[in-house]
């Protein structure tokens, strides 16, 4: 039980009181008396009414604001604060633990002159007429504080309770004040918006306005736990290099810099090498070194998130431009009420090499062949095969005849590609040769961002992954990828003899002015 009896007038210090009355649950389980790391002290020095805090895991912020919301409800009147959590198991944890632990642990005569009147599963309701909530939304009635954990794992897991969140629990603190805080869950969705908004605002040294988020970023190096004395992993070449050019990005950023030594030090090193081999692929969103690492990475869940960070470790992702010498052969994946993909690729030896990449939605096959032609003539590019799935001589209300009759009038003659039946056989096969394939990192980043966000579909009741990926925007350039694993497309070294060139152009020259391409 925390102890109140000092001087009452230290009481209207809200600072003092939150150094002094509250006790809370540790990460170890133990009731100890609640003391903000050095972390949780900068975010209260420059607090703003719209905070968007991106951070690595475990670092309190949660407990810290159920705290200053408790606080705020107990000493102001007619306080309404709310927490919104990712999942209700979670708002029940955070209710119980960070809430009405804490307040039953308060002074029992401050308990006896604050008394609660409500105490349901989810709502602390005051005799001030102050109450909390903890729930998954809230978006009735008006709020002085909301506070969202998690939200880039609800924006990414559960769009529907993002944009829910988005037009109905902000407006409800629209005169009060809103924190949003998570570890990153890859590019795309409301919380990677206004972190870059934010971001933005914060490198032109422009002071956020009422209603913009103000940005937080909280690494793991500013961790005082996050050190290890010895390890037994050894340190690779590849991470030294990485530790290095983390080091220069730190030191390039005015806001980073200052909170940094300028090296990583041998225990930050051994910490970081013991935690990246047990997490794998989800290192750099679960513990971030900086903002762009931390939205590089898959999301939660994500298929091939190991599979891009081993890439990515390994160089696989990177500066891999067209090369005029080598055929470029195409896989796909169609659609017409969702997006059609392409992924372009040139064999370089035994090595697969993804230079391009290519979606649209509510278009006919007619529109991708001219894009291609278009790409082939800005580049003096020769094709060599196309790959399509299974599906992709299905007839359609846009194509009677059937797609591969179309495509023939446009002199594209590809082949068909049965996937595997099952769908997770088929990910296998697209896994495995994902180790050898590589990248170009500015040609196909819509691509990479797509095959990032494919991920098993998530169970909100049994509250675990289902044996099926989601099926959503990213799932077409996810599909493209696998016509290519399952393909019979054998990487060569073969260049193009400049003779053949005319030989291997995408369409038949005599096609050049066909209807289907001028429309």
């Amino acid at each position: 039980m925390a102890n109140a009896s000092l001087n009452p007038d230290q009481f209207l210090d809200p600072i003092w009181r939150l150094h002094n009355l509250y006790t809370i649950i540790d990460k170890h389980g133990r009731a100890v008396p609640f003391q903000p790391w050095p972390e949780q002290i900068d975010f209260l020095e420059r607090i703003h009414t719209r905070n968007l805090i991106l951070k690595c895991r475990q670092r309190g912020f949660t407990t810290l604001m159920c705290l200053v919301q408790l606080d705020d409800c107990l000493f102001t009147p007619n306080t309404r604060a709310a927490v919104i959590a990712h999942k209700l198991d979670d708002a029940k944890v955070i209710f119980r633990d960070k809430v009405r632990f804490p307040y039953e642990n308060l002074d029992d005569g401050l308990k006896a002159a604050l008394p609660v009147t409500q105490d349901s599963a989810d709502t602390l309701t005051l005799a001030n007429n102050s109450s909390f909530r903890v729930s998954t939304s809230a978006r009735s009635g008006t709020l002085n504080w909301l506070h969202v954990s998690e939200y880039g794992k609800i924006c990414a897991q559960f769009p529907e309770k993002g944009r829910e969140i988005r037009t109905g629990s902000f407006p409800a603190a629209e005169n009060g004040v809103i924190t949003i805080e998570s570890t990153a869950e890859g590019e795309g969705g409301d919380f990677h918006e206004k972190s870059q908004a934010a971001q933005e605002l914060e490198a032109r040294s422009v002071f956020p306005s009422q209603r913009d988020f103000k940005f937080f970023f909280y690494p793991w190096w500013r961790a005082r736990e996050y050190r290890l004395a010895a390890s037994t992993i050894a340190e690779s070449p590849e991470d030294t290099e990485y530790f290095e050019r983390i080091e220069r990005e730190i030191m390039a950023d005015p806001s980073l810099a200052p909170h940094f030594s300028g090296k990583l030090d041998e225990e930050q090193r051994n910490w970081w090498l013991a935690t990246e081999k047990q997490l794998g692929g989800d290192m750099k969103r679960e513990y971030p070194a900086t903002p762009k690492e931390a939205f590089e990475q898959a999301i939660e869940g994500a298929i091939f998130a190991d599979d891009i960070a081993i890439a990515h470790k390994h160089k696989r992702i990177g500066n891999f431009p067209f090369d005029k010498t080598r055929p470029v052969n195409t896989f796909w994946d169609l659609g017409h009420n969702d997006e059609t993909a392409i992924w372009l690729e040139q064999d370089f030896g035994a090595q697969p090499t993804f230079i391009g990449y290519y979606e649209n939605s509510g278009e006919g096959i007619e529109h991708y062949i001219r894009w291609l032609k278009k790409w082939a003539d800005d580049r003096e590019a020769v094709f060599g095969e196309h790959y399509l799935p299974h599906d992709g001589d299905r007839k359609t209300i846009w194509t009677p005849e059937g797609s591969m009759v179309v495509m023939a009038r446009l002199g594209f003659r590809p082949k068909i590609v049965n996937r595997h039946p099952d769908k997770w056989e088929s990910i296998k096969i697209g896994r495995r040769k994902f180790g050898s394939a590589a990248f170009d990192e500015a040609g196909t980043k819509e691509g990479l961002s797509r095959l990032k966000r494919y991920r098993k579909e998530w169970d909100e009741r049994r509250l675990v992954w289902r044996d099926h990926p989601h099926h959503g925007p990213e799932s077409n350039g996810a599909d493209a990828y696998l016509t290519f694993a399952n393909s019979q497309h054998t990487p060569t070294a073969a260049p193009v003899h400049g003779g053949d060139r005319h030989k291997r152009r995408f369409y038949d020259r005599e096609d050049e002015e066909s209807s289907w391409l001028t429309a």
